[in-house]
C-alpha cells in the first residue's frame, strides 16, 4: 500500500479499543500496539514523520499493510496485545529474550531417574515439582541436594555406563557416591531418589530422623565407615533445609521489579520473596531501547513476563507506574483466581525493596556491558537524539578565550567514539582583530580550519562526522554559513549552558533545543567535551598572555632582538621562570653580556642594595 492508501485506511478505522498489527511487504510482523481508540492511534504514525523519533520513522518506513482487532474494552486489547507479541516477536516492540516463567523441577521417569530444570510441565510419564520462586535458586537447589544424596549429576546414563569408565571427580570430591562402579544397586538408587523427593516436598525432619536411626544402628553394628558416610549425609540435609525451605514454595509471597537503563544494555530483575526471604531472582539483561521511556519500558516487559502464567505472587512491587497498570492487574488476578495487587512504593521498606533490586538490575547491566559497547551505544544515542543519518565517530568542538582585544585565541578538540584524540587537537591565535568579537572569531577559525582541509594540509585532513560550538544558535549560524561557503556539510550544534556553566542543552541551526539533561550518559559525554574545549582554550589563553608578558619585558633590554626573543621565551615561557633563572642560566641561551642585560633588568632592587666596595 502507498502513504496515502495506509493514511486513508488508519482513518477509516473505529474509534474504540483495540489491537494494531504493522507489517512489512513480506508479511511479517514488525510491531502489534494497542490503543483505547484505533482511529487516532494509527493516523498518527501516517500524519507528521518529522515528529516521530527515529525508531518511529525506521518502523513506518518499513510498513507496506496493516491490520487490527477490535476489542470490547481495554482489559480485552490488553489480552490481545500481549498474546500477539508473544507469538509474533515483532522487531520494534521491546522483548524479553527468553519467556522464562517461574521454574519446576523435573523428575525423569527412568530407571535411573534424573532432576533437571524445566520452564513448563509436559505430560510425558515425568514427575513435576514447583514451581519455585526463581530460576537460580531452583537449579542450586538440585545440585545441593543431588551432593547431600551423593546422586550423581554428571552426563552418564545408567544402567548403559556402570563399569565402561572409572568415576569422575564428583566422586572424589565426596559429593557421589560412585554409581558407575556398579557397587551400589538400582534399589539402593531409588531409595536415594525418593529421599530426594520428599526433600523437594519440604518433609526435612522425616528425612533427618531416617538418616539418623540408620547411622545409629550402623555404629552399633560396628560399621564405623557407613556410620560416618550417613552422619556426613545427614548433616547436608540439615543445612539444606532452612534454604530448601525458602525456595521450595509453589509460589512467592511479594515479587519486586527492578529496572536499569544502561548505554548499552538495560536490565530487568524480579526478585521474589517469601515470608519476607529473598526466595530466588529472575534477570534478563537486553539492549537498552533508544526511543522509549523508562516507564514504557517497564510496562512492556512486565505484561511479557507475568501474563499467561497460572502461578503469580499476591503482590508485585514496581518501580515506575504506567498507563494501563489497572487493566494490568485487573488481568493478573483473573489469571489468578483471587487478587494481585500492582503497587509503585514511594516510601519505607517496600521502597528500599525496589530500590535492591534496581541495584542488582544495575549491577546485571554494567556486568554484561564491555567498554566498547557502551561507547559505542553513546555515539548510537547522540546520533539519535540529533537526529544525525550515523552515529559520530569523529567530534570537534571549538572555544573562544579572550581577555580584551588582546591574546584572542580559539581551541579545537577532537572526540573520536567519545574519547578525547589529543594528537588532532589544535589552537589559533586569531588575526586582525581590534576588538572582541565571537562570531566573528569563530568565523576566522573555520574558515582557516577548513580551508586547510581543502588544500590537503595533513594537519587538517580529517573531516568531522559533527561539529559542537561552546555557545548557542549565533555561534552554529556562523559555523553553517563557513561550511555553506565553502561546499561542505557537516552537522552543527550548540552547547547551551545552564546558570551553574554546566552544559543543559543543544541547540540546532534553526533554534530548537533538544536537552539532554534526562540522558545521564549523554549529558556526562556532551559536558566532558564542553569542560574540555574550555579548559584547552583558557590554557592556550595564559600561555599566550604570559609569552606576551614576557616578551614586552625583553624588547627593552639591549642585546636582545626578535630571534634571541623567541629563543628565551621557547625556554622560560614566563616571567616568573625568567626571574627565577640565574645569571649563567639565561647566558646558556644568549650571549653573556645580552644575559648579564637581562638579569640586571629582571632585579632592579638587587642591584640597588648591592653595597658599594
Amino acid at each position: 500500500m502507498t502513504r496515502e492508501e495506509l493514511k486513508e485506511k488508519a482513518h477509516s478505522l473505529p474509534l474504540g479499543p483495540g489491537v494494531y498489527i504493522m507489517m512489512d511487504a513480506s508479511g511479517k510482523v514488525i510491531y502489534v500496539g494497542k490503543s483505547r481508540a484505533l482511529k487516532n492511534r494509527v493516523s498518527q504514525y501516517f500524519a507528521d514523520l518529522a515528529s516521530h523519533n527515529a525508531k518511529t520513522r525506521a518502523m513506518v518506513a518499513q510498513i507496506d499493510h496493516f491490520d487490527y482487532l477490535l476489542a470490547s474494552s481495554e482489559f480485552e486489547a490488553l489480552v490481545l496485545e500481549n498474546s500477539l507479541i508473544k507469538r509474533h516477536k515483532p522487531r520494534y516492540n521491546i522483548l524479553l529474550k527468553d519467556d522464562k516463567g517461574y521454574p519446576y523441577v523435573r523428575l525423569s521417569a527412568e530407571d535411573y531417574p534424573r532432576f533437571s530444570m524445566v520452564s513448563r510441565p509436559a505430560r510425558d510419564g515425568a514427575r513435576y515439582f514447583g514451581p519455585y520462586g526463581g530460576r537460580s535458586a531452583t537449579a542450586e537447589s538440585i545440585k545441593a541436594i543431588c551432593n547431600a544424596l551423593r546422586l550423581p549429576t554428571c552426563r552418564r546414563q545408567f544402567p548403559r555406563d556402570i563399569g565402561k569408565e572409572r568415576p569422575c571427580l564428583n566422586h572424589h570430591l565426596g559429593i557421589c557416591d560412585g554409581w558407575c562402579r556398579g557397587r551400589l544397586t538400582q534399589a539402593d538408587y531409588q531409595a536415594r531418589i525418593y529421599q530426594a523427593v520428599r526433600l523437594l516436598e519440604g518433609k526435612f525432619s522425616q528425612v533427618e530422623g531416617e538418616l539418623r536411626a540408620a547411622m545409629e544402628e550402623a555404629a552399633a553394628a560396628l560399621r564405623f565407615e557407613e556410620a560416618a558416610e550417613l552422619r556426613d549425609r545427614l548433616r547436608a540435609i540439615e543445612l539444606l533445609g532452612t534454604r530448601q525451605q525458602a525456595v521450595a514454595s509453589s509460589r512467592a509471597d511479594t515479587d519486586v521489579v527492578g529496572f536499569y537503563r544502561g548505554t548499552a544494555r538495560s536490565c530487568f530483575v524480579v526478585q521474589h520473596y517469601l515470608g519476607g526471604a529473598l526466595a530466588g531472582r529472575d534477570t534478563e539483561v537486553l539492549p537498552t531501547p533508544m526511543e522509549e521511556e523508562t516507564a514504557e519500558i517497564v510496562s512492556a516487559l512486565a505484561k511479557q513476563y507475568y501474563l499467561g502464567r497460572s502461578t503469580l505472587p499476591w503482590e508485585i512491587l514496581l518501580p515506575r507506574a504506567f498507563d494501563d497498570l489497572e487493566e494490568l492487574a485487573a488481568l493478573l488476578s483473573e489469571n489468578a483466581g483471587r487478587k494481585v495487587t500492582l503497587t509503585v512504593p514511594k516510601r519505607g521498606d517496600r521502597l528500599n525493596l525496589v530500590q535492591l533490586a534496581e541495584r542488582t538490575a544495575l549491577d546485571e547491566a554494567e556486568r554484561a556491558t564491555t567498554a566498547e559497547e557502551r561507547q559505542s551505544r553513546l555515539m548510537e544515542l547522540l546520533g539519535r537524539t540529533l537526529g544525525l543519518a550515523r552515529p559520530p565517530e569523529r567530534i570537534e568542538a571549538y572555544d573562544i578565550s579572550n581577555t580584551g582585544a588582546s591574546n584572542i585565541v580559539a581551541s579545537m578538540t577532537v572526540f573520536v567514539e567519545g574519547k578525547p584524540l589529543r594528537r588532532d587537537y589544535r589552537r589559533f591565535k586569531l588575526r586582525d582583530m581590534d576588538h572582541p568579537d565571537d562570531y566573528a572569531s569563530m568565523e576566522q577559525v573555520l574558515t582557516r580550519r577548513f580551508r586547510r582541509y581543502l588544500d590537503g594540509d595533513e594537519k587538517f585532513s580529517a573531516l568531522p562526522d559533527l561539529i559542537l560550538m561552546d555557545g548557542g544558535q549565533g555561534q552554529v549560524k556562523v559555523a553553517v554559513a563557513v561550511l555553506t561557503s565553502l561546499g561542505l556539510e557537516v552537522p552543527v550544534f550548540g552547547m547551551v549552558k545552564d546558570g551553574r556553566h554546566r552544559t543543559r542543552a543543544l541547540v540546532a541551526p534553526d533554534g530548537r533545543e533538544i536537552g539532554i539533561a534526562g540522558q545521564q550518559a549523554l549529558f556526562a559525554l556532551v559536558g566532558r567535551i564542553q569542560e574540555e574545549t574550555h579548559r584547552f582554550a583558557i590554557t592556550f589563553h595564559r600561555e599566550s598572555h604570559a609569552r606576551q608578558t614576557v616578551a614586552s619585558a625583553l624588547e627593552e633590554v639591549p642585546g636582545i632582538g626578535p630571534a634571541r626573543r623567541r629563543a628565551l621565551l621557547d625556554r622560560f615561557k614566563t616571567m616568573k621562570a625568567l626571574r627565577a633563572a640565574s645569571e649563567e642560566e639565561l647566558a646558556a641561551v644568549v650571549p653573556a653580556a645580552a644575559a648579564g642585560a637581562l638579569w640586571q633588568k629582571l632585579h632592579p632592587k638587587e642591584q640597588e642594595e648591592t653595597p658599594c666596595e
